[in-house]
């Protein structure tokens, strides 16, 4: 396809009239800045790579690594609670995992490869933090402040199109509990573990029952002295059936590796899988009742105490908070130097914490296992033409398009935003699907004279509206409380309205009247000089729709989709099944 130049002291009007210069859908230079070079950063550098040309991009990476939070969690037992095998992009496997959950150690070796083998990392400048973008209102775009974390010197950059691919996950916090700061042991959080700390043989206590306490709590329990476990509220503890901690011998890796089709077949059984959960997230499902039946069985018969039964085995159903395997956590709470202390921390004092009933309890050593922030709002300020700064919009609620852009800030684009399905299914798919939308949008702003696109705002009030009326109907939206909302009565501000299949459905094609676009001078500039890309490329076949046959794909959704899912060549699909009972897809959803 034939590119442009233009100069760069042009202004908007420039590059209209110089398109009437060219042939149509001539491509425009497009400078990118991508924040973050974690998963969602680094598919967003293959994809640009793959498909386009006449770009130019930098990825900003706050870390000395690229992988992001799987660079940044190296705590003990740190694991990631999706299969392995599907923790992968879905064209890219993996042959040698080791085991069925991988520690992070694998995950960040994953991704750093995949960024070693497509030649990313020329993209990625390191230890460099963005600290703000601000829309330029001359020549439009975002002017970036970046700070060189080595050297101190602050930089600044200009864009076209600003993604901010720094995750949900990412920026950790610690716990709002008075006295914190007073604490005379060792303070560690699990988002920035530090390896040197030696704790065998000590008496260690332990903040949080969430993902990370979870996997830390069995890890190291067999060396330490004494744990004293701090929990506030119950959780739902279990693994789905055949899907339990299993290191893969040399036998399976060896067949995962040579024997086609064997890796292929297990990832897809396992996905299909996954992507069969969503009944469990519905109430008054079959699934969700089954399930929610098998777990509390299941985390008796491994609690054995009627204590600790009471207090751990949630009141709300499955699913409200994010479910997690939690290999030989149950297991481990009942281990001779383990106490749990079920209740609220009141304070943190020199010595340890202190319980809303007045008993403090001394420590060696304090892991805070309570997160991140998830607000959702950028860690650093994102103003638009108007001067409103995106971290006080999104101050009391974040609304998103469809987790992937704000409506009134021109070019910017988000992964894992608020309300796409973080936690409905297979993450990393719907990661993709966020990256192939964004190349469409930055296919339509490269090969035509627009200036800005943004959702509209009426656009985004009425997803809003009906993600509210939907998650009525769902689990998530039980008094408990989850990272997936602010409080536990406040808006579901981080889960999809729909299962994972489902987003990446509704994201298959760009639905241009929901988005604000504006050009620079007339809208029909791009159509250029009136000679197609066709006749500029001598090696192309000019008449390409001369054929023997209707050869067309289908234009109807329903029958593309067909094409796509492959419809018609499997067996009718099961859903997951926690219980080990075999469960239809259909059988699971609701009926209507």
């Amino acid at each position: 396809m034939a590119d442009f130049l233009v100069p760069t002291t042009a202004t908007p009007e420039t590059d209209a009239q110089h398109r009437l210069r060219g042939p149509i859908h001539a491509q425009r230079h497009v400078r990118i800045v991508c924040i973050g070079a974690g998963a969602s950063g680094l598919l967003m550098a293959y994809k640009l790579q793959r498909h386009f040309s006449n770009y130019s991009l930098t990825v900003y990476e706050k870390n000395a690594e690229v992988s992001g939070t799987w660079f940044e969690n190296r705590y003990p037992g740190c694991a990631c609670d999706v299969p392995s095998h599907n923790y992968t992009w879905s064209f890219e496997p993996k042959l040698d995992w080791s085991a069925v959950y991988a520690s992070s150690k694998e995950i960040f070796a994953y991704f750093n490869d995949f960024a070693k083998k497509y030649g990313l990392h020329k993209y990625v400048k390191t230890r460099h933090q963005v600290g703000g973008a601000t829309w330029n209102k001359q020549k439009g775009g975002y002017d970036v402040q970046i700070r060189d974390l080595e050297s101190g010197q602050v930089i600044d950059d200009h864009c076209d199109i600003l993604i901010n691919a720094s995750g949900i996950l990412n920026n950790w916090a610690w716990p709002a509990i008075p006295g914190i700061d007073k604490y005379k042991g060792v303070l560690l959080h699990t988002a920035n573990w530090d390896e040197k700390v030696d704790l065998r043989g000590r008496h260690v206590g332990l903040i949080g029952n969430g993902s990370s306490g979870i996997q830390v709590l069995p890890t190291i329990q067999p060396y330490v002295k004494k744990i004293t476990t701090f929990i506030r509220e119950p959780t739902w503890v279990s693994t789905v059936q055949g899907l339990e901690q299993h290191v893969f011998s040399a036998q399976e890796r060896t067949d995962f590796a040579t024997k086609p089709g064997v890796l292929t077949s297990y990832r897809k059984d396992i996905e299909r899988g996954l992507s069969g959960q969503f009944g469990i997230f519905l109430k008054g499902t079959t699934t969700n009742s089954d399930t929610e039946a098998y777990f509390r069985k299941r985390m008796a018969e491994k609690l054995q105490n009627p204590y600790l039964e009471e207090r751990l085995i949630p009141k709300w159903h499955v699913g409200c908070r994010r479910l997690t395997p939690g290999v030989g956590y149950l297991e481990a709470l009942g281990k001779p130097n383990v106490d749990v202390v079920y209740g609220e921390i009141s304070e943190i004092t020199p010595r340890g914490c202190r319980t809303d009933n007045g008993t403090e309890y001394p420590v060696d050593v304090l892991i805070c296992a309570t997160g991140f922030n998830t607000s959702f709002k950028p860690r650093f300020p994102v103003v638009n033409a108007a001067g409103s700064n995106l971290q006080d919009v999104w101050a009391h609620e974040a609304q998103s398009y469809f987790g992937i852009a704000a409506a009134d800030f021109p070019n910017y684009l988000i992964f894992l935003g608020p309300n796409c399905p973080i936690g409905n299914g297979p993450v990393l798919s719907a990661i993709e699907c966020q990256a192939d939308y964004m190349c469409k949008l930055v296919d339509r702003f490269q090969t035509t004279n627009i200036a800005t696109f943004a959702p509209k705002a009426e656009a985004v009030a009425d997803f809003i509206a009906f993600k509210d009326d939907f998650m009525k109907k769902t689990v998530w939206q039980d008094p408990c409380r989850s990272w997936y909302k602010n409080r536990p009565d406040g808006p579901i501000t981080a889960l999809w309205p729909g299962s994972t299949l489902h987003y990446i459905e509704a994201m298959m094609e760009v639905r241009h009247d929901d988005w604000d676009v504006r050009y620079n001078g007339n809208r029909f500039a791009w159509m250029g000089n009136g000679y197609s890309q066709t006749e500029l490329d001598p090696t192309a076949d000019w008449a390409f729709y001369i054929r023997p046959q209707d050869d067309d794909e289908p234009f109807s959704r329903g029958r593309k989709l067909q094409l796509i899912n492959k419809s018609g060549t499997v067996q009718a699909a099961k859903a997951v099944s926690f219980t080990g009972r075999d469960t239809s897809a259909v059988e699971a959803a609701p009926k209507l």
